[in-house]
């Protein structure tokens, strides 16, 4: 047999028994995983929790009159994908913030708001606006005479709420309250007046 074929059956025998080695390292290699996005935070379910901040008459958070706003929510979000929707109810006492009318002032002692709001999601945080419809009782101040009872109103605001974890969230929020045509009595005369007052508030909820 001469040189060249005795190269060529070498040749071809080392590949033949190298072979079954080859397929064997190609058959255990495994591609990596894919890369799937992590889901974000659902926000639908309901929530309760609680508030603190500032009522104040004036938007100048340096004039007088303020008082302690200390209070409670609760309501449900629905996630929509980008967009958050809900509804909540809060109660809050307002520490006696006065307000100015006619001749005085009243105090505004407690408010209940019904509150429509809508957001949108970044990350785990919603900026959202909201509006709703509120009842105030007021009580009266120095020489001035004001009605009985719970007045209505109406309220708008913003706020953004961040998840720190599925249940737990904080949230700031500004909101400004009107209630019109208020009725007062000073020295046997009547006023009609229409007041208003800013509240900011930060508050902290617990996620069902």
């Amino acid at each position: 047999m001469s040189k060249t074929l005795k190269s060529v059956a070498a040749i071809a025998l080392v590949s033949f028994a190298a072979s079954p080695a080859l397929s064997a390292d190609l058959s255990s290699y495994e591609s990596p995983p894919a890369y799937t996005e992590a889901p974000s935070t659902s926000w639908t379910g309901a929530y309760v929790g609680g508030h603190i901040g500032a009522a104040m008459p004036s938007a100048n958070p340096f004039k007088g009159g303020k008082g302690l706003a200390l209070g409670v929510q609760g309501g449900y979000d629905y996630d929509l994908g980008p967009a958050v929707i809900g509804g909540e109810l809060e109660a809050t006492h307002l520490g006696d913030t006065k307000v100015k009318v006619p001749n005085g002032n009243l105090k505004e002692r407690w408010r209940a708001a019904l509150k429509a709001k809508a957001g949108v999601k970044l990350d785990d945080t919603l900026v959202y606006g909201t509006a709703g419809v509120t009842v105030t009782s007021l009580r009266d101040g120095g020489n001035v005479i004001g009605p009985d009872g719970m007045k209505e109103g109406y309220l708008l605001g913003v706020g953004a709420e961040h998840r720190f974890t599925p249940q737990i969230s904080a949230k700031v929020e500004y909101n400004y309250v009107a209630t019109d045509d208020v009725r007062t009595f000073s020295n046997g005369v009547a006023s009609h007046t229409d007041i208003s007052d800013n509240v900011v508030k930060g508050g902290v909820n617990y996620r069902f």
